[in-house]
């Protein structure tokens, strides 16, 4: 057997592989010896069928099928060996002269080559590392909320801007029928907040659909429609009042906080501000880093400039699905992935560059830290190592969960490795600014 590779250029390359017959006879011999043992064929007694018999029924695709796993070996041997860097999989080149019936045999694989470029992970202050921090109008509207959730719900004769109305929406022609509940507040105009003030029990509102509320969501959830209908809803409904109600704030107390904490870490109104401060900025934070990651990925793949082998891989992509692509679905296929597979290049790397790794010892602790997050919500906060390592070792059997882990850790890591290195411009913001930035 001889095996040669000849580049066509930087990016692509084809494998010949010369196959003699020297290369495959004895293992054919041997396959075809033990189908000649178990063979039962009418006439003769097992195992004494006439090897002569056997090669003519057998031979030649015991023979394709040897060849094909010598074939699909020594390629991979060969690129192992050889540490050829390649993208998607060798395709075989097809010859129009090929035959079975020789004793030699000539194959041809092209090969698409990982380019080779430097990454610049300097960054030179032009990406934002987002610093959210928890406004005292935030944390306001989320004591106010906590007092809400605990407060008390008092029945009121007539309306206020701040009641909760209970009532039955109603629109023939649209089949509304819908019993709701919302905050006079919530709805939108101050046009329709007057209809509403001094509104008593039994009292029918007249009232039309279309900017009733700030968002979509919030009509599709009081009237009862599908999102597509509430999107462009224009109609009038009437709206029977039924109840009226008003909460009654908690008292910022001692009696309030121990509900809220248990364990006493929290006596003052400024400690509670304080925890709730620490507890937002903590989940802004994973938000902020995400940003950041994004970021990070746009602008190696934008700076990091390489030329990628397009047209094998869209050739490849036609065959490497269950479902075969013409050219053109590969076309369209390739120009939604290339973007991914150039950040998949640049993050292998950064990391061969840099000793990147990730051990299974690490992606354990990382999945035993998940799980013991898991089951402190549900009031386990003292699990076992036994109970964890049991737990993350059937976690990690899972492959899709496995990948989803080690996906989630490598990201860590990488952003880690992007906060030494590089310099970003940052900037502190509101919540909200930074929903208004990021999500314009």
């Amino acid at each position: 057997m001889n095996i040669t590779k000849e580049n066509v250029d930087a990016l692509n390359a084809i494998v010949k592989v010369d196959i003699v017959a020297e290369d495959y006879k004895e293992k054919v011999t041997e396959v075809l010896n033990d189908y000649r043992k178990k063979a039962n064929i009418p006439g003769f007694r097992k195992g004494h069928v006439p090897m002569g018999m056997v090669k003519k029924q057998y031979g030649k695709s015991v023979m394709i099928d040897e060849i094909n796993k010598l074939l699909q070996e020594s390629l991979n041997k060969f690129l192992v060996e050889e540490k050829l860097d390649i993208l998607g999989n060798p395709l075989p080149v097809v010859k129009d002269d090929f035959s079975w019936d020789a004793d030699q045999f000539s194959f041809e694989f092209e090969l698409g080559l990982a380019p080779e470029f430097d990454v610049d992970v300097e960054g030179k202050n032009k990406i934002v590392d987002y610093k959210i921090v928890a406004t005292d109008d935030l944390l306001d509207k989320e004591v106010e909320n906590i007092q809400t959730r605990y407060g008390k719900l008092i029945t009121l004769e007539t309306a206020e801007e701040h009641s909760n109305v209970t009532g039955t929406f109603v629109n023939e022609e649209k089949e509304i029928n819908k019993k709701s509940t919302f905050l006079v507040n919530d709805l939108k105009g101050k046009k329709n907040e007057k209809k509403f003030i001094g509104a008593k029990v039994g009292d029918v509102i007249e009232l039309d659909t279309k900017k009733l509320f700030e968002e979509d969501t919030k009509l599709q959830q009081v009237l009862g429609v599908s999102a597509e209908d509430a999107k462009d809803l224009d109609v009038k409904v009437t709206f029977t009042v039924e109840e009226i109600s008003k909460t009654e704030l908690a008292d910022l107390d001692q009696e309030l906080f121990e509900k809220l904490f248990a364990d006493g870490s929290v006596k003052t109104v400024t400690e509670l501000r304080d925890k709730i401060k620490a507890d937002a900025e903590g989940q802004f934070q994973q938000q902020a880093d995400q940003q950041l990651l994004n970021a990070v990925t746009e602008h190696l793949v934008d700076t990091t400039k390489f030329d990628l082998p397009a047209e094998f891989l869209q050739k490849w992509l036609q065959t490497a699905g269950e479902k075969e692509l013409t050219s053109e679905e590969a076309l369209e296929e390739y120009n939604k992935s290339e973007k991914g597979l150039r950040y998949q290049l640049i993050e292998g790397k950064i990391m061969r560059d840099n000793d990147i790794k990730l051990e299974y010892a690490e992606l354990l602790e990382y999945a035993k830290g998940f799980i013991k997050a898991q089951m402190a919500q549900f009031g386990n906060m003292n699990p076992s190592e036994e109970e964890l390592n049991d737990i993350a070792g059937r976690v990690l059997s899972n492959k899709d969960e496995a990948q989803r882990l080690q996906t989630q850790l490598l990201s860590q890591k990488l952003l880690g490795f992007y906060k030494e290195n590089m310099k970003f411009k940052t900037k502190e913001v509101s919540y909200e600014d930074f929903i208004k930035e990021v999500y314009k």
